[in-house]
């Protein structure tokens, strides 16, 4: 597996073509919902596997010196061999270049005990996101 910044638009696409699979197509996420109007500012990766297929993607913005991680996907047929953990801590040190110590997300809550093996913690109750529930996770480094 491999880790790729998105340097071009062919990268880009890949991150988008792995969202679209996991949030819109497995989630039923609208699909005018999981493309935002935070594209162009936010930071994606795309994670290829070893036949340099896209087979996850995420994405951070750096908000008030705090990094946002946002849009945490896996296909299903690479999920558990840590791609995940890969994407996350390639966005927290993308984020940590420009100065961030604390990172947060919004989890969904099937999710919570994976961002808790990354050091994140629930802040908030539960609430509801494009018809899934979610919390809102922080981590300090």
């Amino acid at each position: 597996m491999e880790i790729k910044q998105v340097a071009t638009r062919d990268e880009l696409e890949d991150a988008f073509t792995v969202r679209k699979i996991v949030f819109v197509d497995e989630q039923n996420v609208p699909e005018e919902e999981e493309i935002d109007q935070y594209e162009e500012e936010a930071t994606h990766v795309v994670l290829y596997d070893d036949q340099e297929k896209p087979a996850g993607a995420g994405r951070v913005r750096v908000l008030d010196g705090l990094g946002k991680i946002e849009r945490i996907c896996v296909l299903s047929t690479t999920r558990g061999t840590g791609a995940g953990r890969k994407i996350v801590s390639k966005l927290e040190n993308i984020a940590s270049e420009q100065g961030v110590t604390k990172f947060k997300l919004n989890a969904q809550t099937h999710a919570i005990p994976f961002y808790e093996k990354l050091g994140y913690e629930v802040v908030s109750d539960e609430f509801m996101d494009a018809g899934i529930p979610h919390v809102t996770m922080i981590k300090q480094q």
